[in-house]
C-alpha cells in the first residue's frame, strides 16, 4: 500500500487500522520511502514549512530594515518552535512607495537579461548588483531561512527592450506570451512554458535564485486561472538549477481537479484566494480542507493561507489593526491550520506581538499536531448542523480531534465517540489549548464549544 491509497481509505477504516497494536502507520512511512515515484522535492518539506510573510503587515512597503526586525523576532522567540522561513513578499523589484498605487506604470528594478532586481530604496544591501544574496546571507547567520514572493512571468519592460535571456540564445519575446497577463498587476506578461525560450527564461531566474542563496520562492498568479505550462516549467526549471528551494503557489483557488498535477509539481499551493479576518472567510475554509482531502503529505501540503492575527494591516491592505477575529476564532483557526495540516505562515508584526496571540501560535502541543511526521489529512467524521468533529491520525497512534461549532450559539456541545475513532472503549483524553489531562474517558467525550469556536484534544490509549 503506498500513501496514496493510504489516505483516501474511507474515514472509518483508517481510522480503525490505528486501532491495533502494529498498525498501518510504520508500514504507511516504509511505503513513502520506497515509493519510486516519489517526487524528489517532496524531501524539502517533510512536515507543512512554518515561517514569517511580510505582507499582511506590510503590504507592497516592506523595507529591509522592518524585514530584518520581523526576523530578529523570529529568530529570538519562534525558531525554538519550529518557525523558520522569513519570506519578502510583493513588489521588492518597484521603487513606489505610495501604498495605494501600486499601479503606477513606472521603471523596475532589472537585470540586462530581463530578470527582476530588489530597489535599492526599500533595499539598500542590493547596491551593485547584489540582489537578495546579502539579505540571505544575513537571514541564514541568524539561523533562519530566506524566501521571497515573484510574479508569473516575464517583466513587460523586459519584453519592450527585447532583452537577452541568460544562458541561452534566446530573447524575451521569444519567451513571453503578451495575451497572458494578471488582471490585478500589470508589471508581467506570461510566459510560454512549453517552449524552449520559456524554459530557458525561467531556468535563468532559478540560477540567479540560486546564487541569491534562497530557500524558499512564493509564485504568484499561478493557480487562478491554473497556469499549468507555467508550474512545470518552474518545476523543471528549479530541478535542474534550484533544488533545495521550496515552491510554494498562489493565489487560490488552486482548482481541486489539478490536485494531482499541483501535488507533483509544487511544495504548497494555496486552496482560497487571499485569507483575512472575516468569519466568512474562516467558515468557509473549513469546507475548503475537507475538498482538498487526499492531496498533502510530506513535500506537499494544501496551504490555507497566512495566519492574521496579531496586529497586521498595511495601508494598502485594510489599514493597521488588531485581528478582527474574536478569540474563538482564532482558536477555530489555528485548530484547523493544525489538523488540515496547513503550511504556518504568520502574517501579523512580530515586532508588536501579545502575549495572547504567541500563546496560540506557539502552542507545543498544536504544534506537534500540525509537524507530526506522518503527515496525515484531518478528515471530517462527524457532522450535525453546524457542529463538526475532525480527526487527523498521528505517527505514534494518538489521534487528534477537533470538535467545532460554526455557529453562533455558545455552549452547544460536541461529540466524538472512540468507536468512530477505532480507538478502545477507554482512552485518555488531553486538552491541548488549555493544556490539561481530562483523564481517562469511556466510550466517547462530549464537551461545550463556544459559537465559532473550537476544542483541540489528543487522544490516547490507556497505558
Amino acid at each position: 500500500m503506498n500513501r496514496r491509497e493510504f489516505i483516501q481509505l474511507s474515514a472509518a477504516a483508517a481510522l480503525a487500522a490505528t486501532a491495533r497494536p502494529g498498525n498501518i502507520i510504520a508500514a504507511d512511512l516504509k511505503a513513502v520511502a520506497d515509493d519510486s515515484a516519489t517526487p524528489a522535492f517532496w524531501k524539502l518539506a517533510t512536515t507543512p514549512p512554518m515561517g514569517w510573510n511580510s505582507y499582511d503587515s506590510y503590504g507592497a512597503m516592506v523595507t529591509e530594515s522592518q524585514y530584518f526586525a520581523n526576523a530578529q523576532y523570529m529568530r529570538d522567540h519562534l525558531l525554538p518552535h519550529g518557525y523558520q522561513y522569513a519570506v519578502i513578499d510583493y513588489l521588492w523589484f518597484d521603487p513606489w512607495q505610495a501604498p495605494r498605487d501600486i499601479r503606477h506604470h513606472g521603471p523596475l528594478a532589472m537585470d540586462r537579461y530581463g530578470r527582476l532586481l530588489p530597489v535599492t530604496n526599500k533595499f539598500p544591501s542590493a547596491r551593485g548588483g547584489a540582489g537578495f544574496q546579502p539579505v540571505a546571507e544575513k537571514i541564514h547567520a541568524m539561523g533562519l531561512k530566506f524566501g521571497f514572493h515573484i510574479m508569473r512571468g516575464i517583466p513587460r519592460q523586459a519584453v519592450a527592450a527585447n532583452t537577452p535571456i541568460e544562458g541561452s540564445t534566446f530573447t524575451a519575446r521569444d519567451a513571453a506570451d503578451t495575451h497572458s497577463t494578471c488582471t490585478w498587476n500589470n508589471d508581467m506578461y506570461g510566459v510560454r512554458g512549453d517552449t524552449p525560450a520559456g524554459q530557458a527564461y525561467y531556468n535563468s531566474l532559478m540560477r540567479l535564485y540560486r546564487q541569491w542563496n534562497a530557500d524558499f520562492i512564493k509564485v504568484d498568479d499561478l493557480s487562478r486561472p491554473y497556469h499549468k505550462d507555467e508550474i512545470h516549467a518552474i518545476r523543471g526549471a528549479l530541478n535542474h538549477f534550484a533544488p533545495s528551494i521550496v515552491f510554494s503557489t498562489s493565489p487560490g483557488a488552486t482548482p481541486v481537479s489539478e490536485g494531482t498535477d499541483i501535488e507533483h509539481n509544487a511544495n504548497m499551493w494555496r486552496i482560497r484566494d487571499d485569507f483575512w479576518d472575516y468569519w466568512p472567510l474562516l467558515d468557509n475554509m473549513v469546507d475548503l480542507v475537507a475538498a482538498w482531502r487526499g492531496f498533502a503529505g510530506p513535500g506537499h501540503w494544501p496551504d490555507c493561507d497566512m495566519i492574521c492575527l496579531g496586529h497586521i494591516g498595511a495601508e494598502s491592505v485594510g489599514g493597521p489593526r488588531m485581528t478582527h477575529f474574536t478569540m474563538d476564532e482564532q482558536r477555530l483557526m489555528m485548530s484547523m491550520w493544525a489538523v488540515a495540516p496547513s503550511p504556518l505562515f504568520l502574517g501579523m508584526d512580530l515586532t508588536k506581538m501579545d502575549p495572547w496571540t504567541l500563546s496560540l501560535i506557539a502552542n507545543p502541543e498544536m504544534l506537534a499536531v500540525n509537524q507530526d511526521p506522518l503527515g496525515a489529512q484531518g478528515m471530517r467524521i462527524a457532522k450535525h448542523g453546524p457542529l463538526e468533529t475532525w480527526a487527523k491520525h498521528l505517527h505514534d497512534g494518538d489521534v487528534a480531534v477537533a470538535l467545532l461549532n460554526r455557529g453562533s450559539n455558545n455552549g452547544q456541545h460536541v461529540t466524538a465517540d472512540w468507536t468512530s475513532l477505532g480507538m478502545p472503549a477507554k482512552v485518555v483524553v488531553r486538552d491541548i489549548w488549555n493544556q490539561r489531562t481530562l483523564g481517562e474517558v469511556a466510550n466517547h467525550v462530549s464537551l461545550p464549544v463556544a459559537g465559532h469556536g473550537a476544542r483541540l484534544l489528543r487522544v490516547s490509549r490507556v497505558q
